[in-house]
């Protein structure tokens, strides 16, 4: 198929709206466990400066975990996405039983790396004060890697195949349940931070159960409940086209984490200070999340369905969308920084130094919006290695190196921590569409390598 010569406006134009009807309920589904950590921390604040930095910590290294497993289930949402563009039912179903075979398996291995770090703790220096209180609620959040694993795994199958909204109900089903359960798992019972994380198990655990029923017996699903097998060959495929997701997912998922980690260097009050702010801004995140997403899923249906003429028009019209979304929410962590802060602490140092992360968090929306919207596209083409290669050098040796030179050679703290990360996405904002745009100007009967 030849590449379109037309006008690029009429073209970005008319990939807008199917984009913001697959990306609206995308963000909306994803701002579900997103919201279930806004509860968490709601709910645990009251406790005090310690729980919450607890959650603090915890947060920090699931964010590992969840990206890399984030990483498969984007692969096999994107596999599924391309058997779909090609027409190929039988393929469809295929990809999604292997996915969530191997989700299972990335979950389980997801919890034990994360049991087994618990005791390393206090070798990373985190205060002892808020490791005494951790334990329960840390080996929680292990075994909730789980359920949310393998729900995102069919929630993807759900996207793909025009389901979006579907998912979207499952997801606030787990929201609707984790609201009281928190409540009366952590106060009535007496739990306290225990609570927090059982809630979380139990609510995902029972959002995957009522996934996997829809799946079963929804008759709109019908043609695509093919019986197949989950051959070998299939999941070969996807460890080979998920590891450099897996490994890219990771590398910043773990330079964030760093940054957490490095908090609790900096003290218990910088704990909760970025766990406040970490929280609110996860909320913010689900819109270019969900474009991403979006993009990937229409890249991938037209780079499966050879319309190799859309894909530079597809992420015009996403980056046009979030970069707009970014600027306002831009102003609002501006504008409301100190009123959100107060919100979620009592503990006036906690308050003060959350109002001027938020500045900082302002500062990194356009920016981490770009990245994240490309990163999507190139996925959905099936451009693994290079993107993560990209990811991994702006984080590691870049960002990472000016985090730590700012928050404590240069003695800004918390603060300089999160400019320093900032750097990492300025990278990245620049590289990725490049890379997007470099190969979408080959000849269109170019094979993307993974």
């Amino acid at each position: 198929m030849p590449m379109s010569h037309a006008s690029p406006i009429p073209t970005t134009i008319s990939e807008l709206a199917p984009l913001l009807r697959l990306s609206i309920p995308l963000m909306i589904g994803l701002a579900a466990p997103m919201l279930i950590g806004v509860i968490d921390t709601v709910m645990i604040a009251p406790l005090g400066t310690e729980p919450l930095a607890a959650a603090g910590i915890t947060t920090s290294v699931v964010i590992i975990l969840l990206s890399s497993l984030w990483g498969l289930v984007t692969m096999t949402g994107i596999r599924i996405a391309q058997a779909e563009g090609a027409g190929d039912r039988p393929g469809v179903a295929i990809e999604l039983k292997t996915g969530l075979w191997l989700s299972l398996a990335a979950g389980g291995l997801g919890m034990a790396l994360m049991l087994a770090i618990l005791p390393a703790l206090g070798l990373l220096g985190q205060p002892d004060s808020v490791r005494a209180i951790l334990p329960g609620y840390w080996v929680s959040m292990a075994v909730w890697l789980l359920p949310f694993t393998a729900f995102y795994v069919i929630k993807g199958l759900f996207d793909a195949v025009d389901r979006p909204w579907a998912g979207v109900a499952l997801s606030y089903l787990g929201v609707v349940v984790n609201l009281p359960l928190n409540w009366l798992l952590i106060y009535p019972a007496g739990l306290g931070l225990l609570g927090a994380g059982l809630a979380s198990i139990l609510s995902q655990t029972l959002a995957l159960g009522a996934a996997w029923l829809v799946w079963r017996r929804a008759k709109g699903l019908a043609p695509w409940r093919v019986p197949v097998p989950a051959g070998a060959l299939r999941l070969r495929a996807q460890i080979r086209d998920g590891w450099p997701l897996v490994v890219g997912y990771a590398g910043e998922g773990g330079a964030y984490a760093l940054i957490g980690l490095m908090m609790g260097w900096v003290g218990a009050t910088a704990l909760a200070a970025n766990q406040i702010v970490h929280t609110v801004g996860a909320v913010g995140y689900v819109f270019p999340l969900g474009m991403a997403m979006a993009a990937s899923i229409r890249v991938g249906l037209a780079h499966g369905a050879g319309q190799t003429g859309r894909l530079r028009a597809i992420l015009r019209a996403a980056l046009t969308v979030v970069t707009g979304w970014m600027i306002l929410l831009m102003a609002f962590f501006l504008i409301a920084g100190d009123w959100l802060s107060g919100l979620l602490s009592d503990d006036p140092e906690v308050v003060a130094l959350a109002a001027t992360l938020f500045i900082a968090l302002a500062c990194m929306q356009i920016a981490d919006g770009v990245q994240s919207t490309s990163l999507g596209a190139l996925r959905g083409m099936g451009d693994m290695r290079w993107p993560t290669a990209m990811s991994l050098i702006a984080y590691w040796p870049l960002a990472l190196p000016a985090a730590y030179a700012l928050g404590f050679w240069a003695g800004l703290g918390a603060l300089g921590l999160w400019v320093g990360f900032g750097l990492g996405l300025a990278i990245a904002a620049i590289m990725l569409p490049l890379r997007f745009w470099h190969l979408t100007g080959r000849a269109p009967a170019m094979q993307i390598g993974h």
